[in-house]
């Protein structure tokens, strides 16, 4: 409908594409040759696409209203990230809640009784297929990780509680430079579902 505010599936035929980069690992990159729509015989025109599996952020929050968070180096930005629990969807079949609750089981030794949706969006649409789901986690209890061993940066990470009025300050003052973090905070908080007054369950 014209005047809504919402995006709109669109495809434009794609006359070619070519591999730059394509291994075992769960990313690509590849050259598309797109052509308008509405120019059948012009020339084609490339864009880059990195693809990825797509990933989930889980805003873990205890009845105190504090937050897990996690300390993680990130070798791209050269800075040891405020993040929260979070993880590829690279298990086939697996639906995002899934492997949700496997990441926060994994990387922080929790369980949650109840999970919501917070969101769903892709974080830069302009160059990459990731699109993230985000998840409100409540009703938190330590439970055994089983035979899961961090490895590389995972190995290294810190977890730290942090009231949620602090985290979201740290959004906003410019503190924490995560995006993820950002769109869980401002998310929860925008829905009054974390916070003084908020529902815990």
């Amino acid at each position: 409908m014209a005047g809504e505010v919402s995006d709109v599936p669109e495809s434009w035929p794609v006359e070619g594409s070519e591999d730059l980069y394509r291994s075992e690992l769960p990313f690509a990159l590849r050259a598309d040759g797109v052509r308008h729509p509405d120019e059948p015989d012009g020339e084609p025109f490339t864009r880059v696409v990195l693809e990825h599996p797509g990933a989930v952020v889980v805003l873990a929050v205890d009845d105190d209203e504090r937050v897990l968070c996690l300390r993680q180096y990130r070798h791209p930005a050269r800075m040891r990230m405020l993040e929260l629990p979070a993880g590829l969807l690279d298990v086939a079949g697996e639906h995002p809640e899934a492997t949700a609750r496997r990441e926060l089981l994994e990387e922080a030794g929790l369980e949650a009784d109840v999970w919501r949706p917070l969101v769903s969006a892709y974080s830069s649409p302009g160059i990459s297929t990731e699109e993230i789901h985000y998840f409100l986690a409540r009703g938190l209890r330590p439970a055994d990780r089983g035979d899961f061993r961090p490895a590389h940066e995972e190995a290294d990470m810190e977890t730290l509680w942090v009231p949620f009025d602090d985290l979201l300050a740290a959004c906003l003052d410019g503190r924490a430079h995560d995006a993820p973090v950002m769109v869980a905070v401002l998310t929860a908080h925008a829905r009054g579902l974390v916070g003084t007054g908020a529902p815990t369950h």
